[in-house]
């Protein structure tokens, strides 16, 4: 029988090596792919970042769990990719570091984190300028603007990349949040405008959820 408990612990504790057998199991086995992504490995990350909240695990323990859950979606995407409705994300997000910064480690585990609640993620790297955060969220019809900074230097750039979001034609459809070391709550969301800001990782999505009404 499926070991769909141990497809959860598996992500919890960061077994990359376990998880695709595991999850080929119980597809093998004829386990509902849904059933497998909400009711187990969604529900290992809602742990594994009630465990980082908590101080019980840091970041690099959060970075191996999300890879280990990507590692076991890669199964199950080719059987749910025909199926328009099953497949459907929760929305829609394009992320990206500020113009004159270059960090990526913190972007990239929010791009992990978002891809492992259900949420279809555009990372569009480091050193972004404002007029590319609203190309590409045009482009992709983005439902939410992330941008990380995490140097002060970069507060200039993410109240210009917000001003550059607010007045396009996206203002009325596209929510911004802003997190990163470098970033207040006060200055993104008081001074700048933005719609949201996440102090880490765990936060971005509840964050994301909430801006778009999910949560």
């Amino acid at each position: 029988m499926a070991d769909l408990e141990g497809i959860k612990t598996a992500i919890i504790k960061g077994k990359r090596k376990e998880i695709t057998g595991l999850v080929q199991a119980a597809l093998d086995e004829n386990v509902d792919p849904h059933t497998l992504i909400n009711d187990y490995m969604i529900e290992a990350m809602k742990e594994v970042g009630a465990n980082f909240e908590a101080k019980k695990i840091f970041v690099p323990e959060m970075m191996i769990a999300a890879r280990t859950m990507q590692t076991g979606l890669e199964l199950i995407k080719p059987l749910i990719a025909q199926d328009a409705e099953a497949s459907k994300k929760a929305g829609t997000v394009v992320i990206g570091t500020v113009f004159g910064d270059l960090h990526d480690i913190g972007k990239n585990l929010v791009v992990l984190m978002l891809e492992s609640s259900g949420f279809e993620v555009h990372n569009i790297g480091e050193n972004v300028p404002p007029e590319q955060f609203v190309e590409k969220a045009r482009e992709l019809k983005a439902d939410v603007v992330g941008m990380s900074s995490l140097l002060t230097t970069g507060d200039p750039h993410v109240k210009a990349t917000i001003e550059a979001m607010k007045s396009s034609d996206l203002a009325d459809r596209v929510k911004v949040i802003c997190g990163g070391a470098a970033v207040t709550k006060k200055y993104a969301v008081d001074v700048c405008g933005a719609d949201g800001y996440a102090r880490d990782a765990v936060d971005g999505v509840k964050v994301v959820q909430q801006v778009l009404g999910l949560g």
